[in-house]
């Protein structure tokens, strides 16, 4: 048998753990065998090496599995054979002679007995964790072969390696002076496609979440039976992700439940199997649940801090918030909130935010704006600060001749500029210039970086106090004028306090009211005019009938009498009742087709109602006096066209109607509903007889 030339591969790894599923396999013409697959590093046999040398070392990914799905990642060592340039054939001893004579054949390969060579190859792998180290013989054919020329591969599969370490292998000869091969690589991860459906820790799980009323239930899917997972549940935050969140393991077949009260925009979960470096699983399922969001300002709390040097704020939230903090103007607690112009900043999370060096005020607040609505505000009310709340925000643009008053969502140039208690436009606009010019209002704000806006507080309670005592001063004299006034006709007054009194302590509701009764002389006006004036009574109207007039008339006549009555009438603001029967039409025609309109027409001596006619037409014509028309319905169907200005009445049914304008405007309500029966069947039998 030819010369042995012994060869070590040792591989060194970390992390090696459980019983070894190792595989060697050499190339045709080589012939190899694994001898121990765990040596001692730093023990390793020893040996002659004559004819082999170690010219490349491979490493590729592989996978070692013991099932479709169980597999864990490794790498794969391969380690090329060539024939050293300093060796030349070996020489054969006799059989039976030497110490590698009683050595048995190889179990693989095909090499020949007259010209091969035999050795043992080391193989070391480091890592920062653990090694190991395994043995190789190989038998290698070399005969005449030149220095140089490849002999064949030897493959080993393989050395495992967690997901993503670094692995460095290392291959030499037990004897000295040989070359060693190292080589350092990386374990894929689970970006390796082979890996993502054989490997556990890469296969993630799936998370199914069902929202409810009460509570939202939370399950793995896509889960190896038998294996426990871990699931996390934490708050998603720009500046972390909210602390450790909360941690509980769930099997494959078992679901989750979490109250509906602790669900948030930002609440996430995770889950993964419980291995060593598994692939995670990350879904945030609820940033788009508006009831989220409405638990999430609801838990916010935004507080404002009047420090000395500026107003600052913080905004406290288990989330993120997609917000602005917007200082704003509000004199009046429940007026609206005028946003100061360029003051609008970003929410930063939790802490304390500055707000551009705006000083404090009792009128400023600030509001949390977010998508086109206030979600939380805050007032520096209620804390005591300087400045009073009616004091008036202006705002100046480059030096003090461009001051305007910020109000109502517009800033008004103090030419034009008006507000309760200030009287006229520009009233105010040289005493503000110069309590603005003399340093008599407050400087709010002024930015750093620029000159071109500052806004300014300045009181106007002086000027508020000076005119109020110029409205006192005119309604103290304008009551001293309306008591002179009264003084002066105290006889009228104490006329019109008695008949008050005596109109509201009585029964009658008409009780202290006059009238005059106008008819013509027939018989049915006569019986309906007494049947008014026996109605009537009743209701305290004191009612004087024409013609008629007792003694007055006799001793003045009635056309005197008459004029005297309708003068009195419309003097005392009485009511004249024009009472129409046929005769009164007919009158009323008469009048109304004189040629000459211009004239008064001539009636006769002791014709009374023509008489009021002529003074009642060009009252009625010029709107004065107080005239209601009552026509007899059964014997008069219309009303002439000269009366036709005054209110008329067909009676007895319309009679609710002519009570009522008779009492008005003093009288209202349902007062008349017991004389209207009377005053109408009184009137139903006078027409009738």
């Amino acid at each position: 048998m030819g010369a042995l030339v012994p060869l070590v591969l040792v591989l060194v790894v970390t992390g090696g753990r459980g019983a070894h599923r190792d595989t060697l396999a050499c190339t045709q013409g080589l012939a190899c065998r694994l001898l121990d697959p765990d040596v001692l590093c730093g023990m390793e046999p020893q040996g002659p090496n004559r004819g082999l040398a170690l010219s490349r070392l491979r490493l590729e990914p592989a996978l070692r599995c013991t099932g479709p799905v169980a597999c864990s990642p490794c790498l794969e060592a391969r380690l090329r054979l060539t024939v050293p340039r300093s060796t030349a054939a070996p020489r054969i001893p006799a059989a039976g002679h030497g110490g590698d004579a009683g050595r048995g054949a190889p179990e693989h390969g095909d090499a020949s007995a007259q010209h091969n060579a035999s050795g043992v190859l080391l193989l070391a792998g480091h890592t920062y964790a653990s090694s190991r180290c395994v043995a190789v013989e190989v038998w290698a054919p070399i005969g005449t072969a030149l220095p140089g020329r490849t002999l064949g591969w030897v493959t080993f599969r393989c050395f495992e390696a967690h997901l993503g370490s670094e692995l460095r292998v290392t291959a030499y000869t037990p004897a000295h002076g040989h070359r060693r091969l190292s080589q350092q690589q990386r374990v894929p991860d689970c970006s390796w496609p082979v890996a993502q459906s054989a490997v556990p820790q890469c296969q993630a799980p799936r998370l199914q979440v069902s929202p409810g009323p009460k509570e939202v239930v939370i399950e793995v899917q896509r889960a190896m039976p038998g294996h426990s997972y871990t699931l996390r549940l934490y708050h998603n935050q720009s500046h972390g992700t909210g602390g450790p969140g909360h941690v509980v393991t769930v099997s494959s077949n078992v679901s989750y439940s979490l109250p509906a009260e602790e669900v948030l925009p930002c609440l996430c979960l995770q889950v993964w199997l419980e291995t060593q470096d598994p692939l995670r699983a990350t879904l945030c399922p609820f940033s788009h649940d508006p009831k989220a969001w409405q638990r999430l300002w609801a838990r916010s709390r935004l507080v404002l801090h009047a420090e000395a040097q500026a107003l600052t704020c913080s905004l406290s939230s288990p989330c993120d918030l997609p917000a602005e903090l917007i200082p704003c103007w509000q004199p009046a607690p429940t007026g609206p909130c005028q946003a100061l112009p360029g003051l609008r900043h970003p929410a930063m999370g939790q802490g304390s935010q500055e707000l551009g060096g705006l000083q404090p005020h009792p009128n400023l607040c600030v509001q949390v704006w977010s998508h086109g609505q206030v979600r939380l505000s805050q007032c520096l009310r209620d804390r005591a600060l300087p400045g009073r709340p009616d004091d008036l925000l202006l705002l100046e643009r480059r030096g003090n001749a461009s001051l305007c008053a910020l109000e109502r969502g517009a800033c008004t140039p103090l030419a034009s500029f008006t507000s309760a208690g200030l009287g006229q436009p520009g009233l105010l606009e040289q005493e503000l210039r110069r309590d603005v010019a003399t340093g008599q209002c407050r400087q709010i704000w002024h930015h750093e970086n620029s000159t071109v806006v500052t806004l300014w507080a300045c009181p106007i309670h002086k000027y508020l106090r000076a005119r109020w005592v110029l409205a006192w001063m005119g309604v103290l004299l304008g009551a001293a004028c309306l008591l002179l006034l009264l003084l002066l006709k105290k006889e009228d007054i104490k006329g019109w306090l008695k008949s008050l009194r005596t109109d509201y302590s009585s029964e009658a509701p008409l009780r202290g009211r006059r009238a005059l009764l106008v008819h013509a002389v027939e018989p049915v006006a006569e019986r309906a005019a007494c049947a008014l004036l026996a109605a009537l009574r009743p209701l305290g109207l004191a009612v004087a009938a024409a013609p008629g007039g007792g003694s007055g008339a006799a001793a003045w006549g009635p056309l005197p009498w008459l004029h005297a009555q309708h003068h009195r009438a419309l003097r005392g603001g009485d009511t004249i009742i024009i009472l129409l029967s046929p005769a009164a039409v007919a009158a009323a025609h008469q009048w109304d087709a004189d040629p000459s309109p211009g004239d008064v027409p001539t009636a006769a001596p002791c014709e009374a109602f023509a008489a009021a006619l002529s003074c009642a037409v060009p009252a009625l014509a010029a709107g004065s006096g107080r005239y209601v028309v009552a026509r007899l319905e059964a014997l008069v169907p219309a009303v002439p066209s000269v009366l036709q200005a005054a209110p008329a009445f067909a009676l007895p049914r319309e009679t609710r109607g002519f009570l009522r304008a008779l009492a008005a405007p003093r009288w209202r309500g349902r007062w008349l509903e017991p004389y209207v029966a009377a005053v109408a069947e009184g009137l139903r039998r006078a027409v009738g007889e």
